[in-house]
């Protein structure tokens, strides 16, 4: 499992690899943003959290197509699955391995991008809390349309299709904790222990779905 974490990061990391696309697509969402809205302060400010959801849910489906494709393409998949190793363990690694190098750069960079939409010091922490919570459930959710849509040759708009209504709940308590926080930190918890709660939901029942998909493919 090790070797396979470090192999995927190698691949997502590497020239081409599209490590980079969704945070250069989460930067173009918050630098666009200001030129349609307008340059009112006060609006970026109350709207700049859920701006940033959107764009960061958004960028998180770029990439959902590598995650199983290339594997199937070369043969490795294929290998993977009659190495003897648990499927499920395989796909977690893997869906760890694509939050690294997608989810977790949108986390570190939201706070940075928050100041780009005036949002305040304690919108950002909250927001970076809340990325951080609920980034991995997108991922986990993506897997599954990755694995169901592998064995198609051009799957990735199917994909978008498939879980962009999935993530709907992600995006809901991701902006209320955000809000929350901001007019009272009273309110922030309750969302935010559903968007946890969400994630550790999909965190299961992700890797098992997406696995009995790849088998039913390779059958």
């Amino acid at each position: 499992m090790k070797a396979l974490l470090l192999r995927e990061l190698r691949l997502a990391t590497r020239a081409g690899g599209g490590a980079l696309t969704g945070l250069l697509f989460f930067l173009a969402v918050v630098v666009v943003a200001p030129f349609a809205i307008g340059p009112d302060l006060n609006l970026l400010a109350r709207i700049g959290p859920a701006l940033l959801w959107i764009g960061a849910l958004l960028a998180g489906l770029l990439g959902l197509d590598r995650l199983f494709q290339a594997d199937r393409d070369d043969g490795s998949l294929d290998l993977l699955i009659l190495s003897g190793h648990p499927l499920t363990a395989i796909v977690l690694v893997k869906c760890l391995a694509h939050w690294l190098t997608t989810g977790l750069p949108l986390v570190v960079a939201s706070p940075l991008f928050g100041l780009m939409l005036n949002v305040s010091e304690t919108a950002m922490l909250a927001l970076a809390a809340t990325l951080l919570c609920g980034t991995p459930a997108i991922t986990f959710i993506g897997a599954v349309g990755a694995a169901v849509t592998v064995a198609l040759p051009r799957g990735g708009l199917l994909i978008a299709i498939l879980v962009l209504p999935l993530t709907i709940p992600v995006l809901i308590f991701g902006v209320a904790a955000t809000q929350g926080a901001i007019e009272d930190p009273a309110p922030f918890l309750p969302p935010f222990l559903i968007l946890g709660a969400i994630t550790l939901f999909f965190s299961v029942l992700g890797p098992v779905a997406a696995s009995a998909a790849l088998r039913a493919s390779a059958d």
